[in-house]
């Protein structure tokens, strides 16, 4: 019994639905005519949202240059085992291997389909292999985060958050890896800027390279230069050819933290670099090409250092090409529970404790404290806390009690929320002027003499009223 054209389509999507593998098909005008489960889960990606939509409107972070589908509808030619890293919609990390085919009738191109074997769980196990043979080998317990051949600790995988807005910012770290444009990353003390930094470098395809941090504030002003771009042989007393981090980290990245804490002098030297690639070593007449990323990091607001001149204009606008906010651990406080289990973790596992529980208590105050030392304070208070806890249970006696005796976090955002004298008077003439204008009906003339202010001048306020309320609008 043959099966009519209705049955055998719908068998058709059943089986291509059932596939343990991302199927994508597009037709001749780039429109999605078919998009499977699978799919949808590597790029979080609703499989309606996808349906019936151009691929660019619904993944804009690719091209025609760069889509490996709309590349195959313009050849005509396949592309087979082409490995793909793309960081999804959710800002999670995913790794597939891709083989995309034109789909052909009658010799006419009218679509292309994508095959997606996903690798991404293969790529975590193997890491957490590696590690586990790490510790096995010659960690012996220690608690130390593991370091890779580039001198590094840390990738993307390692950056625990659920909040949405710091999710976005992964997800721009991760597009940014491919570049080689330099990065500014802003964030509070503690917030995780070199977690952040190291990521980006092992997601680049410099990761087989150095990866070289060094802080700005940590040496002297005068000895900065040298270190960073080297010394000639003769240049002082003593000196040797020596070269500098930029040459170290030639072919990689080259971090440096605190960056309004480096000389204005140095500044500049650091800006001709970026913009011509080469550098001279302190007491050289010649100069070396340099293949460097340079990524900076501050826990300064930059414009405020550019005010106190401690941050040079033009150095700022040549590294803002990629700008990376780090939300403070108080503006994304649901992170806190998955925080705490995290270093409860770590710290059961180098203390040779066993907590599995934390009280309402404790979760009230971490989730109310305003952790100005960020992610780093909430991880050095477990620290302690592991320390002297000798049941399955934190509380409140365990936590330090800088912690515990610090000032009601809803009264100092009460403090918080008391506005500027200037603003308070600004307001209060508003609401009175406001309430003139209603006694009066609207007239300007008689507003004016129970203010007892010139008629001109309730005019002129007026308009800056209704101004400001466009402006607000």
């Amino acid at each position: 019994m043959l099966l009519d054209v209705t049955n055998t389509k719908e068998m058709l999507q059943a089986i291509l639905s059932s596939i343990d593998e991302g199927i994508h098909v597009i037709n001749s005008e780039g429109i999605t005519v078919f998009y499977n489960e699978i799919a949808s889960s590597h790029d979080g990606v609703a499989v309606e949202d996808v349906l019936g939509q151009h691929l660019l409107d619904v993944f804009p972070s690719f091209s025609k240059e760069t889509s490996t589908l709309l590349k195959v509808l313009e050849t005509g030619e396949p592309i087979f085992n082409q490995h793909q890293r793309y960081p999804n919609v959710k800002g999670q990390l995913i790794v597939t291997v891709n083989t995309t085919l034109p789909i052909k009738v009658d010799g006419k191109i009218v679509g292309a389909v994508e095959i997606a074997k996903d690798f991404t769980k293969i790529q975590q196990l193997s890491w957490k292999l590696l590690d586990l043979e790490a510790r096995v080998k010659g960690n012996n317990g220690d608690d130390k985060p593991k370091e890779y051949k580039n001198g590094t600790n840390f990738k993307m995988t390692d950056i625990l958050t659920q909040d949405e807005a710091f999710m976005k910012v992964k997800k721009m770290a991760l597009l940014s890896a491919d570049s080689s444009s330099p990065v500014l990353v802003y964030g509070e003390t503690g917030t995780g800027k070199e977690l952040l930094v190291q990521s980006i470098h092992n997601a680049s395809d410099r990761c087989n390279h150095s990866f070289i941090a060094q802080n700005c504030a940590a040496i002297p002003s005068s000895l900065l230069e040298s270190i960073l771009f080297g010394t000639a042989k003769g240049s002082y007393t003593g000196a040797v050819d020596r070269p500098g981090l930029f040459e170290l980290a030639d072919g990689g990245t080259l971090f440096l933290d605190e960056l309004n804490s480096m000389p204005l002098e140095t500044q500049a030297k650091l800006l001709r670099v970026l913009q011509n690639g080469k550098i001279r070593r302190v007491g050289s007449t010649s100069e070396k090409s340099v293949n460097v990323r340079v990524i900076v990091a501050m826990n300064e607001d930059p414009k405020i250092c550019i005010e106190k001149e401690t941050l040079r204009k033009d150095l700022y606008y040549r590294l803002n090409v990629i700008f990376l906010k780090i939300p403070p651990l108080r503006a994304r406080r649901g992170d806190i529970p998955l925080l705490t289990d995290h270093f409860i973790q770590r710290y059961n596992f180098k203390f040779g404790k066993l907590v599995t529980r934390v009280s309402s208590e404790v979760k009230q105050l971490f989730h109310e404290y305003d952790w100005p030392g960020n992610v780093r304070e909430l991880e050095h208070a477990i620290e302690s806390a592991l320390n002297l806890i000798t049941d399955d249970t934190l509380t409140l006696e365990h936590i330090p009690i800088h912690l515990i005796e610090a000032p009601d976090m809803r009264g100092e955002n009460e403090m918080k929320r008391i506005p500027s004298l200037r603003e308070a008077m600004s307001e209060t003439e508003a609401m009175w002027i406001k309430r003139a204008m209603t006694e009066t009906d609207g007239n300007i003339q008689q507003a004016a003499k129970l203010l007892k202010i010139p008629r001109q001048t309730l005019q002129y306020k007026l308009s800056k009223l209704q101004e400001k309320s466009t402006a607000g609008n």
